[in-house]
């Protein structure tokens, strides 16, 4: 009897709310390290890729290309999920709408970018010949979907910066603006290197870079949470 009691107070105090957003930060928490992860056991593995000289995306060409697709979409549709738990977890207060609709837009980027295939080259897939090759519709929109996303989540990350600011956590706010300073460099580098190996490689840098900060930053808010109403 006891014991049902107790479970029963239990549940009449338990927020199904904050439950909901820590769900969807989760989903921002694993984001980041399954894309990353999947990306590059294919590099590793797919045969012609050189990770010095070829992006991620083009890892979606070839027959093993659906891989890269899911992981795009998925990371995607993950990220949008995380997005709607910022929402829930920042609001009121300063960040609490632009903060989301960014990292929300990253997300439909990702997913945009795996509708829309990066084109061949650069003898990737094995077989291709050297060389950047043509540009095709389906290529110009995914560097569109890819440019677009990348902008939004690194004004992103002085949204939120801003917002630790206000708060004085002056760590989480140096780290956010610094993360969004680093992966706009990598980003430029990589848009005006030409296909130089620093420049992919930076850009690799950039992305896990980014990632991490999302990651860290779901984790961060998941952990604010309190699942029980007090």
């Amino acid at each position: 009897m006891a014991q049902q009691m107790t479970r029963t107070a239990n549940t009449a105090t338990r927020d199904p709310r904050a439950r909901v957003t820590r769900s969807l930060l989760g989903y921002g928490v694993v984001a980041g390290p399954v894309y990353v992860a999947v990306s590059l056991a294919q590099a590793l593995t797919r045969e012609g890729f050189d990770l010095s000289r070829h992006a991620w995306s083009m890892l979606a060409n070839g027959g093993p290309g659906w891989i890269q697709i899911a992981n795009l979409v998925v990371a995607g549709l993950a990220s949008v999920a995380c997005a709607v738990g910022l929402r829930r977890s920042l609001a009121p207060g300063n960040g609490a709408t632009w903060a989301p609709r960014l990292v929300g837009a990253y997300g439909v980027s990702l997913v945009g970018a795996g509708i829309f295939r990066a084109d061949p080259g650069m003898g990737f897939p094995a077989g291709t010949p050297e060389g950047p090759g043509p540009v095709s519709w389906h290529g110009v929109l995914h560097f569109a979907c890819g440019a677009v996303g990348f902008l939004c989540v690194i004004v992103a990350c002085f949204v939120v910066g801003r917002r630790f600011a206000g708060e004085g956590r002056t760590g989480w706010a140096v780290f956010s603006r610094l993360t969004g300073a680093l992966f706009l460099v990598t980003f430029a580098a990589m848009a005006s290197g030409g296909g130089a190996v620093w420049a992919n490689l930076a850009f690799v840098a950039g992305i896990v870079i980014i990632w991490a900060w999302l990651s860290a930053l779901s984790l961060h808010l998941y952990r604010r949470t309190a699942p029980w109403r007090a």
